[in-house]
């Protein structure tokens, strides 16, 4: 899974970077927005959906009984979900063209297909993670993420300089990586007791208000600087998402740090044993905080050189500084929320990340009249006030004598909606 998520991480600077050696930046605007909408979206209506398969199959896995059902029952209500959103993004298809695709109709065409297109690659992972496949769990986020790349390379070197081309690439890498998994086996599942709606929805809709919340919250920032820019600033729109993705930087490796834990974090929620818990849940905060005071500071001293050796600059020190820390503080709020999931506090979740993204709502209005500077204070004020909400859940779990279970923590581990 580690590795999976390096290479996804990887990957994505590197289509960005192809794509705007192809495009521009005026003309990789239209990518930016369509990439930032996809992965605001997708995590927060499949990403709860791939965790209640994953819960229900590893509990189904511990008491020796197939899982086939589950994924059945699954089925249906994931491709309801789906529709839900897909519709109406796909009538909304004229706005948006004219709104944040700079005219291109082709993007909100890919845009509608990349989101159905993630659909059944978090079915497939959620069978994977409850099945304990964690390879195959890596290897469809390597997958996704070289297929996107190469196809964008291949379109680079084939000198095609239309947007919409690079939108399809992005819709197609999802399926390409997860008809492999499928193809070598790894979706297998086989034929168990009937699964009943309870077994999967007890916790399904608090995990989708959580998710959308926070999968919004995290691709907001160059949305936002969208909606704000004058027409004719496009490159201000690539040049903040160039910067966003550098920031996240610790966020990737915060993921693949977790990936590791993982193993010794469901032995001890298995055996309930809340003292080691928290004692694991301090160190893994304590890693969280290094690599955040370290990435802040990264940010500071060099993010200006790197944003021009990479991405050929755009943004200056204190945009670079403020957006790593609010990375940072969203990753100590991402650790702390899987932690309260993990103690049953699904809803304090939700609660949170809806909390957080008011904030940013409210302060991204209200702050100030740098459009950059808006964006900047409503993520690094979200990302606070969601740590504030997760951090005074924690302690109310714990009060309350709640302890973490294996389910839960499935939960809570596969509760990371970065994506792309």
């Amino acid at each position: 899974m580690g590795i999976g998520l390096f290479v996804s991480g990887i990957t994505t600077y590197a289509f960005f970077k192809v794509g705007q050696l192809a495009l521009g930046k005026d003309d990789f605007k239209p990518i930016v927005a369509m990439w930032f909408m996809t992965f605001a979206l997708v995590p927060g209506v499949f990403l709860p959906v791939e965790q209640e398969i994953g819960r229900a199959l590893a509990h189904r896995r511990a008491l020796g009984q197939g899982g086939r059902p589950v994924v059945q029952r699954m089925l249906p209500l994931a491709g309801l979900l789906g529709a839900t959103v897909a519709l109406p993004m796909a009538l909304a298809g004229p706005f948006l063209t004219r709104e944040l695709f700079e005219g291109y109709g082709l993007v909100a065409v890919a845009l509608v297909l990349a989101f159905c297109a993630y659909g059944p690659m978090h079915l497939v992972r959620g069978i994977a993670s409850g099945s304990g496949r964690f390879v195959a769990y890596g290897l469809i986020l390597a997958v996704d993420g070289t297929a996107r790349t190469l196809g964008c390379i291949a379109l680079w070197l084939a000198d095609v300089r239309t947007p919409g081309a690079y939108a399809l690439v992005v819709a197609a890498s999802p399926l390409v990586a997860t008809l492999l998994v499928v193809g070598r086996g790894e979706a297998r599942t086989v034929e168990g007791p009937p699964a009943s709606w309870g077994e999967l929805t007890p916790n399904l809709g608090w995990l989708l208000a959580g998710t959308v919340m926070s999968a919004a919250l995290i691709n907001a920032g160059p949305l936002g600087v969208d909606v704000l820019a004058a027409p004719g600033e496009a490159a201000k729109v690539t040049a903040f998402g160039n910067g966003l993705l550098l920031a996240r930087v610790p966020l990737y490796l915060f993921q693949a740090v977790q990936a590791a834990l993982l193993p010794r974090l469901a032995r001890l929620a298995a055996q309930g044993n809340l003292d080691e818990f928290r004692r694991g849940l301090g160190t893994l905060m304590r890693i969280v905080g290094i690599v955040a005071i370290l990435g802040t500071l990264g940010a500071f001293i060099a993010g200006p050189a790197v944003l021009d050796l990479v991405y050929e600059g755009g943004l200056d020190r204190r945009t670079l500084t403020l957006l790593a820390l609010a990375c940072a503080l969203y990753m100590a709020a991402l650790a702390l929320a899987q932690a309260v999931i993990a103690l049953n506090g699904h809803a304090h979740v939700a609660l949170g990340w809806t909390t957080a993204f008011a904030t940013f709502f409210v302060v991204t209005w209200l702050s100030a009249d740098d459009i950059f500077l808006r964006v900047e204070l409503g993520l690094v004020a979200a990302s606070v006030a969601a740590l504030a909400v997760f951090a005074a859940s924690y302690r109310a779990r714990i009060a309350a004598g709640a302890i973490p279970d294996a389910e839960s923590l499935i939960d809570g581990i596969a509760d990371a909606p970065l994506e792309g």
